[in-house]
């Protein structure tokens, strides 16, 4: 490399964004994921070892997946390749392997390969690194905010360890903070700051645990203020919250995020707790998935988790979701609230879905006979000449409209189904079919 390629790449580093230049090279300036990479644990070792194996990092945004991939560079003297699924093909993947094989054979030398968002890859090009993984060639390291198990092939997966990055905490951004106030080499350690702690605190926690949102806040602040006559930039609260401005929801509406915030929003409901309900609701409909969608859980669960504890839930739900075909959103959030509060405070009851289930199970596995002769058909010609409905007890005209007969199969016949609890409704129910047993 000669002076004016060094010059130019240094210029580039300059005024590469402030997130960009904070992430750290070695392990002691890493911040956060204590987990993965705390004194004695696996991933530490295997690093300051230089030991690593195929490994995929899975995580929310800015929490530190390709920052520690630049650590895991900074430590190994393996070749150290780095590709971007968005911008990176097939051939790019060939010219790695091709490259990895010349350095191994003519310099004993390993390659270790970087694929940011690893999940943009499709089947074919994750199958195209398959046989280098395997064989060892090269040592993979992916780096997803997508459920690896949901956008990686199985194959590929069972061949590497998956580590999951959490958000991080306010503490650690904090620190994140203070070092790029401080640092005079890649941070704002030059300048005169003077960040009040309410400035501080707001856009720590507009962050949602994302240190890249927390370094894109702080540059703009610093660098849209002016500085005072002393020269010192000083950024208040105002300035933060313009800087940060509201915080993005991450939320996927085909991915991961889907499938957790809808099972949090029906476990909620079934647990009878109206806050965290409208909580799981509310963050739904403001991240833009479907109404629709939310309405027929709602339906769902109506049947499923109240049943006849309270029947009017199965209509509330329905009307919910006819209403949301009526008015639309975001009008519609506040019919699809109040049933979303009224499932989470009904009484419960999983006797309906256990009965149906019950019943299917017989269906598919006992010798369930024929529907016995008195219940058949006898409208149509020539039935009575085959003895159907012979027999037959017409309910209505017995006292309290009850007559005491058999309608389940001859195989089925003292077994029972519906079990009603003791909540809500099915108390009565309960309370009604065995006075009718009784008599």
């Amino acid at each position: 490399m000669d002076l004016f390629e060094y010059g130019r790449l240094q210029q580039q580093k300059n005024s590469a964004p402030l997130a960009r230049r904070m992430r750290p090279e070695r392990l002691e300036d890493y911040v956060g994921q204590s987990h993965i990479v705390g004194p004695g644990k696996l991933l530490r070792r295997a690093i300051e070892a230089d030991k690593i194996t195929s490994i995929i990092f899975y995580g929310p945004p800015g929490v530190g997946k390709t920052a520690l991939a630049q650590v895991i560079a900074y430590h190994t003297k393996a070749e150290f390749i780095r590709l971007n699924a968005v911008t990176a093909g097939i051939n790019d993947i060939r010219q790695v392997i091709s490259e990895a094989k010349e350095r191994l054979g003519m310099y004993a030398k390993r390659t270790i390969l970087f694929i940011d968002e690893i999940h943009r890859f499709n089947k074919t090009q994750q199958d195209a690194l398959l046989p280098y993984v395997e064989e060892g060639l090269i040592t993979l390291i992916g780096a997803t905010t997508e459920n690896p198990y949901f956008e990686v092939n199985k194959a590929l997966l069972s061949r590497s360890q998956i580590f999951r990055l959490e958000k991080l905490q306010p503490n650690e951004l904090e620190s994140i903070i203070n070092k790029a106030l401080t640092d005079k080499e890649k941070g704002f350690g030059n300048l005169k700051i003077e960040l009040s702690s309410e400035a501080k605190q707001h856009i720590i926690e507009k962050s949602a645990g994302d240190a890249r949102r927390v370094l894109n806040a702080l540059e703009l602040a610093v660098t849209t203020t002016s500085p005072n006559s002393d020269g010192t930039i000083n950024i208040s609260l105002e300035v933060a919250e313009q800087s940060i401005q509201q915080k993005a929801i991450t939320y996927d509406k085909t991915g991961d995020q889907h499938y957790d915030v809808i099972s949090a929003f029906i476990k909620s409901i079934r647990g009878s707790d109206p806050d965290a309900s409208i909580h799981w609701l509310a963050r739904m409909l403001e991240a833009g998935e479907n109404p629709r969608f939310i309405a027929r859980r709602m339906i769902i669960l109506a049947a499923e988790d109240i049943g006849l504890a309270d029947p009017k839930a199965l209509s509330i739900a329905v009307a919910a979701a006819q209403a949301l075909e009526y008015v639309g959103m975001p009008e519609a959030r506040l019919p699809l609230a109040e049933a979303c509060i009224y499932l989470a405070c009904a009484p419960k009851s999983n006797a309906v879905i256990k009965a149906i289930d019950k019943a299917v199970k017989d269906i598919k596995e006992k010798s369930i006979g024929e529907v016995p002769i008195h219940l058949k058909d006898a409208h149509y010609d020539g039935a009575s000449n085959l003895g159907h409905g012979s027999g037959y007890l017409y309910p209505h005209d017995y006292p309290g409209n009850y007559v005491n007969q058999a309608y389940l199969p001859e195989n089925l016949r003292n077994q029972q189904y519906y079990i009603p609890t003791e909540n809500g409704e099915e108390r009565y129910i309960k309370q009604k079919l065995h006075k009718i047993k009784k008599e």
